[in-house]
């Protein structure tokens, strides 16, 4: 009996003793996720990204790596990207492979911690527009605030920050004098307290954070996620909208509904279809823009024109309602309106004639004289017969000649009622005249 009392205070003391010492090491079960960050930085890659936080989240993962490698990209994408990161309460971890510049050094900034591989290089952020010009000062102002903020979040000297995307910040230390960017190294990284650690590889990076024996799951972007990010690129909408365009153009000129109408509502359709995908539009924006389309077909039935402007209305305005850059949206619209306008000019002036395809949807063909073709009948026996004038003739009027009433004109004079004429010329329905002076009805 003693033995077993003892045995039994002997064993509650030992599972007290567990529960007080903290265990350390991996557990079996834990999960680290990774998501690639590669190529351009557009609105599409949000859309990934936040599934991707929201499957880590699901999972309890202890972490989630974001393995970058590009060279930046769109700022408006880049803010909702780094707002998604910073407001996670995952440990989020920037992995740089190879590089993280402008848009992809500020997404590092906003996660909590940094590690680059040997060579990697992040920074070099500076603001520009579509065009490859320096954006104004109230969109830089926005964008050195936003950098400095990212690295003062993560307790990091913000002036680096500042450095990468302000050329008038001198670091003469770090290769950057006044007038550079600052583009940080692996070292230089190390150095100003940026990055935590160099690792050759994702393994390497896994085990120097402590999960050596969690599961890793990679996270790999969809099709339709893929396909978001190609349409949603700034370079690619304002081509979709002009093959839209150049296709609804050609099928105006063709009869029925054909290839060049299927080309262009398909090309319309991608465009919302990515920005569906990408979280930029709602299922509205579609449906406004099918009533648009409905709307321009009805103005073929319907009189008075409100239907086409109400249907125009509606289409410009699904699509500034799918993009969250209006100034962005205008040009790409203004582009596509440009392409339009002169792929009608090459298709009536240019290829009308050269071209099979286009003779047969253009009629270029002409009805002429010199065929044989006239629009009313010629009246040559009138010319050199005399009559005179029923109406005054300023220079038009009636003529009777042989009690037959005629449309006539004179040669360009005034001829007063009942003056003598004489037909000089008939060209058609059109009867030349002049008048017989020194003589009387």
């Amino acid at each position: 009996m003693k033995f077993r009392r003892y045995l039994i205070v002997f064993s509650f003391l030992f599972a007290m003793i567990l529960l007080i010492i903290p265990f350390k090491g991996n557990a079996t079960n834990e999960v680290v996720y990774v998501a690639p960050i590669e190529e351009t930085v557009e609105k599409g890659l949000y859309a990934f990204l936040s599934r991707a936080v929201k499957t880590a989240e699901e999972a309890n993962a202890s972490a989630i790596i974001f393995e970058i490698d590009t060279p930046g990209g769109v700022v408006d994408a880049a803010g909702k990207i780094g707002k998604l990161l910073s407001s996670t309460d995952l440990k989020t971890i920037a992995f740089i492979n190879n590089q993280a510049l402008s848009a992809g050094a500020y997404i590092s900034l906003n996660t909590d911690e940094i590690y680059m591989v040997p060579g990697a290089t992040m920074g070099s952020a500076a603001i520009i527009d579509q065009q490859g010009n320096t954006a104004g000062k109230k969109a830089e102002s926005y964008w050195f605030a936003a950098m400095e903020e990212a690295a003062k979040q993560h307790k990091l000297n913000p002036s680096y920050a500042r450095a990468m995307a302000d050329e008038s910040v001198d670091l003469p230390k770090y290769d950057a004098p006044k007038g550079e960017l600052l583009t940080l190294g692996t070292e230089a990284a190390l150095e100003v307290g940026y990055s935590k650690g160099t690792v050759a590889n994702l393994t390497e990076l896994v085990e120097t954070l402590g999960f050596s024996n969690a599961e890793i799951r990679m996270l790999d972007e969809s099709f339709a996620e893929k396909l978001a990010r190609f349409i949603t690129n700034p370079v690619i909408i304002p081509i979709l909208l002009s093959i839209g365009s150049i296709g609804l153009v050609v099928e105006l000129y063709s009869p029925g509904f054909g290839i060049p109408g299927l080309m262009g509502i398909s090309a319309l359709l991608l465009f919302f279809y990515g920005h569906l995908v990408a979280g930029l539009a709602g299922f509205e924006t579609l449906i406004l823009f099918l009533i648009g389309i409905g709307l321009i077909i009805a103005e073929f039935f319907l009189p008075g024109g409100i239907a086409g402007t109400l249907g125009t209305a509606a289409i410009f305005g699904s699509l500034f309602l799918a993009s969250d850059n209006v100034i962005h949206m205008g040009i790409s619209i203004l582009i596509a309106i440009s392409v339009a306008i002169l792929a009608s000019i090459l298709m009536i002036k240019v290829f009308g004639k050269k071209m099979k395809i286009f003779r047969k949807m253009i009629l270029t063909d002409a009805t002429k004289t010199e065929q044989g073709y006239v629009s009313n009948k010629n009246r040559l026996e009138l010319i050199g017969l005399e009559g005179y004038a029923v109406t005054a003739l300023r220079p038009s009027g009636t003529i009777v000649i042989e009690d037959e009433r005629i449309d006539a004109v004179s040669e360009g004079a005034f001829i007063l009622k009942d003056a003598r004429v004489r037909v000089v010329k008939a060209e058609g329905s059109r009867i030349v005249v002049r008048e017989i002076t020194n003589l009387s009805k």
